[in-house]
């Protein structure tokens, strides 16, 4: 049985995804401001390797950060409803920007829009 990570076309692909994420990312004004101009790379590595771990590719997130804690690491970066729009608005432009199965499409923006949620740490 294969995993996830395999089956969408590991690591070729999430990169993809990623690399068209941040490029709304570096556009959207609301997003921008939340990354350092330094580490932009950086962040885009972060998010490529947690997906991948995420969804059953290797442990290289883990073996270089640790356990992810996402809420704890995203806890300094304010997040109300319009940055999680924003976010979830870049990702979907992502997801729809890379080719894959309509059934695990389905599947990962699921995901995506429970962890875009769960970072919300500010009121509106």
């Amino acid at each position: 049985m294969s995993t996830f990570y395999e089956e969408v076309g590991g690591e070729k692909f999430f990169a993809d995804l990623v690399s068209q994420f941040y490029a709304v990312v570096a556009t959207d004004p609301i997003l921008r401001p939340m990354y350092p101009e330094t580490d932009m790379k950086g962040a885009a590595q972060r998010l490529q390797w947690f997906l991948e771990q995420y969804w059953g590719g290797p442990s290289t997130y883990q073996e270089n950060r640790g356990h992810p804690r996402l809420r704890m690491r995203h806890a300094e970066f304010p997040i109300n409803q319009a940055a999680r729009d924003a976010w979830l608005d870049a990702m979907h432009k992502a997801v729809e920007g890379v080719e894959m199965d309509a059934a695990l499409k389905a599947e990962l923006w699921i995901y995506l829009e429970m962890a875009a949620n769960s970072l919300v740490n500010q009121p509106d």
